[in-house]
């Protein structure tokens, strides 16, 4: 039996880096994945693909809209099955370079499902028959998660599908329902919008995109009606039905109101994940989940099982591929005898509409709950050198700090072009426990995007310079 003395399942945004760090510390590693393709979800039906078509669909966008800069293009339109190779393409580059960078390290790559036998044996169904593994010092668990599903709306990948269906359609729907206006679906609807579809969101809850700043959200909400999505808020689907070509849903007011329809051709059921521990056979080491799914952990990602840890979307927290790439080096560190950590105040999220949503640290919303003093600065993109040349003047920057004793940043939210890199100068400074004079008094070439957070850090103080 071969043994390792670290045995990794899964091989996504946290198992692959867990894997190469650990290997980089000395220590003999395999990861167990049954893709074809390393890289999980994000690589595979998530992050990656949705990226690709959301950069598509933003450049076809843009050339639509180029006579603005007096730039004349006749004739601009979409070519679904190119848009779709080219997602194809960036999927299979990744995927490869993963193999490449285990490979590089030194890590073994074994295909099949990993199923745990004891605190020190895995087992591995590969397709060509199963075999095991011994495992020395470690066994990590980093399965990743799975759509969440609702029980009146059964699956096809076809009408009603999940994210990853709607990341394959084979046409543009006529009309397209979302239900759940979080960051996926908001994203997977810019892109049908962009190429023809109309598209409605369902939400349950009064806003979209609940987890930001609720100032943040309504000025994205402004933005995405603009630009030709319905929004049906505070509602939820209470039962469905096939109509020839169409699905229909039925749909109430979590308040009072009557029951009403809407009906599309394509349903994408966006409502969030959960975690994938299914084939694990946690029991067998005497892991049990919580009543919401997730493996239990402490604060070194440690289960319950001596020698068994977890770590990224199957420990909860914040379902980013980032947060679990964090958690599993810092894991290999730690086993490694170093000082792994993770700051999950300074974990950054994006939506990656057009403007970008991005954000870091605690929301307005946050700090008026806990009673926190706090100041707030703003500046808004329409006063940006830049973001006029670039004709991007929706939006804002907005930095939250605590009391005029310490001026320390505790969150900052852009909503604005290129929201999803500009939030990484603030990722930084907070990371060093940085105040807004700090910001203030950096100096931020002319005429930048980045000039913004800048102004934002003035405007704590009242002393913005461009208003």
């Amino acid at each position: 039996m071969t043994s390792y003395d670290l045995v990794i399942i899964g091989g996504g945004p946290g198992g692959y880096p867990c894997a190469i760090r650990a290997s980089q510390l000395g220590m003999s590693v395999a990861v167990i994945d049954d893709r074809e393709l390393l890289g999980g979800t994000c690589l595979n039906i998530g992050c990656i693909p949705s990226k690709a078509l959301l950069q598509a669909t933003e450049r076809l966008e843009m050339a639509r809209n180029l006579e603005a800069f007096g730039v004349l293009v006749d004739n601009v339109r979409a070519d679904l099955a190119g848009v779709m190779r080219h997602k194809a393409r960036v999927v299979t580059e990744l995927g490869e370079g993963v193999a490449y960078l285990l490979r590089k390290n030194k890590v073994t790559r074994l295909q099949g499902r990993g199923r745990l036998l004891s605190r020190d044996r895995v087992e591995v169904s590969a397709p060509d028959g199963s075999f095991e593994v011994q495992v020395r010092k470690a066994i990590v668990l980093a399965s990743g998660s799975k759509a969440a599903t609702l029980p009146d709306l059964p699956i096809d990948e076809q009408r009603i599908v999940t994210s990853a269906g709607a990341l394959s359609l084979t046409a543009a729907p006529r009309h397209l329902a979302v239900i759940g206006g979080g960051y996926v679906g908001l994203e997977l609807g810019s892109v049908w919008r962009r190429l023809g579809s109309e598209v409605t969101v369902v939400e349950v809850l009064d806003r979209i995109a609940s987890g930001v700043d609720s100032e943040m959200s309504t000025a994205l909400h402004k933005v995405l009606e603009a630009q030709g999505f319905q929004f049906c808020l505070a509602h939820k689907v209470v039962g469905s039905r096939m109509e020839a070509d169409d699905v229909v849903l039925e749909v109430e007011p979590m308040g009072d109101g009557a029951r009403g329809t809407i009906k599309a051709d394509v349903v994408l059921v966006s409502i969030g994940r959960r975690p994938a521990t299914d084939g694990l056979d946690l029991e067998t080491v005497g892991i049990k989940p919580d009543p919401r799914g997730y493996i239990p952990v402490d604060d070194g990602f440690r289960t319950s099982a001596e020698g068994v840890y977890a770590i990224g979307d199957v420990i909860g927290g914040a379902m980013l591929a980032h947060k679990a790439e964090e958690e599993g080096i810092a894991l290999a560190e730690r086993l490694a005898g170093a000082a792994g950590h993770v700051d999950y105040g300074t974990i950054p999220a994006v939506v990656y509409t057009w403007p970008e949503l991005a954000s870091v640290g605690r929301t307005e919303d946050d700090l008026k709950a806990a009673g926190v003093a706090y100041r707030v600065g703003r500046f808004p993109f329409s006063a940006n050198a830049m973001a006029k040349a670039r004709l991007e003047k929706n939006g804002l920057v907005k930095v939250l700090l605590a009391d005029a004793g310490t001026d320390r940043i505790l969150g900052v939210h852009i909503l604005g072009p290129d929201a999803g890199s500009l939030i990484h100068e603030a990722v930084a400074v907070m990371q060093f426990g940085a105040a807004a004079e700090d910001v203030a008094r950096t100096s931020h070439a002319h005429p930048t995007l980045p000039e913004a957070l800048r102004e934002a850090c003035l405007a704590v103080a009242d002393r913005t310079i461009h208003l």
